[in-house]
C-alpha cells in the first residue's frame, strides 16, 4: 500500500455508511487499507449499530489511516446516514463506501486517474462484480444485472447523460465517486430519493456524470443488504407489472416534482433545454399517478401518451411501463 504523494493522499475521501456491519466490515476496510494509492481518510457514519461495528473499525483501522466516526442514535435511515458522512469529508474526492462489499486494490488510483484525465467529470460509477454470501463471484457484473446498454453508454459518453438518467438511475452508490463540490451544489438530498440516485441525476443534468466499464469493487448480495441489486429474471419482470401501482406512481410523481425544484436554481446551472425535458418528465410522472383506478377507463390516456412518444422519452423501458399502467392494480 502507498500514499503516492502527498497531493494524491489528500485528494480523496472515503464515506463509509454502516448499520449492524461487523459481519462483513474487517473485510471492507482491508480492501480499504490495501489500495495502491490509500484515501485521505475514513468517515465512517454509523446508524444505531449494536453490533460492535464502531469498535471493529477503530481496531482494524487503528493509526492507518485517519478515521472519523460519526454515530447516530436513533438511525436516520440509509440516505442520511450516507448524507453525513459526505458531509464531514476533508478530500477534493468522495469515494461512497458500503459496510459489506470488497474493493479491488486499485479502485482509489483509477477514480484519482480518470478524474485528472477528465476535470469536467462530477460523478464517476463503475462496473462490479457479482459476489455471494461468501465473496465468490456470481458469473455476472452490476451493469448486467442493471441491464446498462448501448443506447444509454452512448448518451452519457456524448454528454447527454440527463437523456438516460432521466429514465432511470444506473449509478450504484457503492462503486460512485463524486467531486465535494457537486455534493455542496445538490445537497440536501430529499426524501424519498436515495443518495447515489440524486447525486448522480444533478450530475446528468449538468453534464458531468462519467462511467467505468471496469469492475472496481465486490458487490456482495445477502440476505440482509439495505439496497441490493440481482440480475432481474421473467418473474421479477411479470411481478412488476403486477405489483400495485398507486403508492409507486405517486412517489416517482413526488420526485420528479423535487428534481425540477432542485434543477430549477440559479446555481446549479442546468442548461434550459435540460430543464424542459425534466418538466417534460414532471408533466408525464403527474399523469401516471393521475390515472383512474379502473383498468378500463385508463386505455384511451396510457395510449394517447405512448402515442406522444413519452413513455419511451421518460421510462426506461417503454413498453414494459406501458402494460404497467394498463394492468397494475390500483
Amino acid at each position: 500500500m502507498s500514499s503516492d504523494g502527498p497531493a494524491a493522499a489528500r485528494a480523496l475521501s472515503v464515506a463509509l455508511a454502516s448499520h449492524n456491519g461487523a459481519r462483513y466490515l474487517e473485510e471492507q476496510l482491508r480492501s480499504i487499507l490495501d489500495q495502491t494509492v490509500l484515501p485521505r481518510e475514513i468517515v465512517l457514519a454509523d446508524d444505531d449499530s449494536r453490533d460492535g461495528t464502531v469498535d471493529l473499525a477503530r481496531a482494524v483501522v487503528g493509526d492507518t489511516l485517519p478515521l472519523r466516526i460519526l454515530e447516530h442514535r436513533p438511525a436516520l435511515g440509509v440516505r442520511e446516514n450516507f448524507s453525513r458522512a459526505i458531509a464531514h469529508t476533508e478530500g477534493d474526492l468522495i469515494a461512497l463506501c458500503d459496510q459489506d462489499d470488497r474493493w479491488h486494490p486499485t479502485r482509489v488510483e483509477r477514480a484519482l486517474d480518470y478524474y485528472a484525465a477528465r476535470p469536467g467529470t462530477e460523478l464517476l460509477f463503475t462496473n462490479a462484480r457479482m459476489v455471494d454470501t461468501a465473496g465468490m463471484p456470481l458469473g455476472y457484473t452490476l451493469f448486467d444485472a442493471l441491464e446498462f446498454g448501448a443506447e444509454e453508454r452512448a448518451l452519457i459518453q456524448s454528454g447527454r447523460g440527463a437523456e438516460a438518467f432521466l429514465r432511470r438511475n444506473l449509478a450504484t452508490g457503492a462503486t460512485v465517486t463524486l467531486r465535494r463540490t457537486l455534493f455542496d451544489r445538490a445537497a440536501p438530498i430529499p426524501d424519498p430519493w436515495i443518495h447515489d440516485e440524486w447525486l448522480a441525476v444533478i450530475a446528468a443534468a449538468r453534464g458531468s456524470v462519467s462511467f467505468l466499464d471496469e469492475p472496481l469493487i465486490d458487490y456482495r448480495q445477502h440476505d440482509s443488504n439495505q439496497i441490493g441489486m440481482r440480475k432481474p429474471g421473467l418473474r421479477v419482470k411479470i411481478d412488476r407489472v403486477l405489483e400495485p401501482r398507486g403508492d409507486r406512481n405517486r412517489t416517482l410523481a413526488r420526485r420528479t416534482d423535487l428534481l425540477v425544484e432542485a434543477l430549477a436554481r440559479p446555481e446549479l446551472e442546468v442548461p434550459a433545454d435540460i430543464l424542459a425535458r425534466a418538466r417534460g418528465k414532471q408533466r408525464m410522472e403527474r399523469f401516471r399517478a393521475e390515472l383512474p383506478t379502473t383498468r378500463i377507463r385508463r386505455l384511451l390516456p396510457v395510449l394517447g401518451e405512448a402515442r406522444r412518444g413519452d413513455y419511451a422519452r421518460f421510462t426506461s423501458q417503454g413498453r414494459l411501463e406501458i402494460l404497467r399502467d394498463l394492468l397494475q392494480p390500483a
